[in-house]
């Protein structure tokens, strides 16, 4: 039996950036006098939260910056005087606020990465701003492809299939996009026509007071008669932006699949690689172009299972 020392610690953090004097890419690293040491804003897991959550608020708490989220970063192991600890990490894009000086940080820095790297106090650190110094694929992205929430099965429901609605799993699943997804500043959010599409994204559109669109090209009819017609749409939403923000685009399993394996989506979860999952409420978070393309893959946002109880 493991003790209380051994169980994992979890964590979420962000390597924050924003763009300095001559577009120099800079990032903020934070001293705690606590530790009297420099590293990047993170903190502990609340009981009930994802990691991506964690980040987001901690972020907020420890630097007062108002960021959008971008691409998942990498994750760092170690073991502290606690015990093990796991700390998730995303790129975030500074959008606004200024620092104010608070319980757990009285410096924040701005600093080109090289310079960052520098100055913070432990490894880890350094491998997270390595991370964010890629150029590979973007760090922003500019679409968010969610698959409609549980909608209960096509045989258990007498009217026609188009009017299928979600499922109380599938309500669930929808007020936690909302809850999530606001991360990533959405501008517009978008459906297929199918209810059940509708109603996945309705609780994130009322949140944000955005107007709920329908885009009939991507539903499974409208992709099945014009599959073409629905992969231009989605590369004009993957074009790169001057400001953050996504568009959030709610579609079916029937054409989920072929648009990513039409961006040169390969998933190494599945059989030999190719086909890429979208299981009911999962999200695909995207941007920049076939070849450098930031693609990552959110099967839901379940509360952490190490987080506390």
């Amino acid at each position: 039996m493991s003790s209380l020392a051994d169980r994992v610690q979890p964590a979420a953090g962000g390597a924050v950036w924003r763009r300095g004097a001559g577009g120099v890419l800079e990032t903020a690293v934070v001293h705690r006098p606590k530790y009297d040491d420099w590293s990047l804003p993170k903190g502990k897991l609340d009981r009930g939260e994802h990691p991506l959550q964690a980040a987001v608020r901690e972020v907020g708490e420890e630097t007062g910056l108002t960021v959008a989220v971008g691409r998942r970063g990498v994750q760092t192991r170690y073991v502290h005087r606690h015990g093990p600890k796991r700390v998730d990490y995303w790129t975030m894009q500074h959008v606004a606020g200024e620092f104010v000086v608070n319980d757990e940080v009285d410096e924040l820095r701005w600093l080109p990465v090289s310079a960052a790297s520098e100055l913070v106090t432990h490894p880890h650190d350094a491998a997270v701003l390595a991370d964010l110094a890629r150029s590979d694929v973007p760090r922003t992205p500019t679409l968010l492809l969610v698959r409609h929430a549980s909608a209960g099965e096509r045989a258990d429901f007498a009217g026609p299939d188009a009017a299928r609605p979600l499922d109380g799993r599938g309500r669930a699943q929808a007020r936690r996009l909302a809850q999530v997804l606001t991360a990533f500043a959405p501008t517009e959010v978008l459906a297929a026509p199918p209810v059940r599409c509708q109603q996945t994204v309705t609780p994130l559109a009322e949140q944000l007071a955005v107007p709920l669109g329908t885009v009939p090209e991507l539903g499974e009819d409208g992709f099945g008669d014009d599959p073409q017609a629905g992969i231009d749409l989605v590369e004009s939403w993957l074009e790169p932006r001057a400001e953050p923000g996504v568009t959030v685009v709610c579609s079916q399993g029937g054409a989920i699949p072929s648009v990513l394996m039409a961006l040169g989506v390969r998933y190494p979860g599945t059989a030999g690689a190719l086909w890429p999952p979208s299981a009911k409420g999962s999200v695909w978070v995207l941007g920049g172009r076939p070849g450098a393309l930031l693609a990552d893959y959110y099967r839901d946002f379940p509360a952490d299972p190490d987080a506390p109880a």
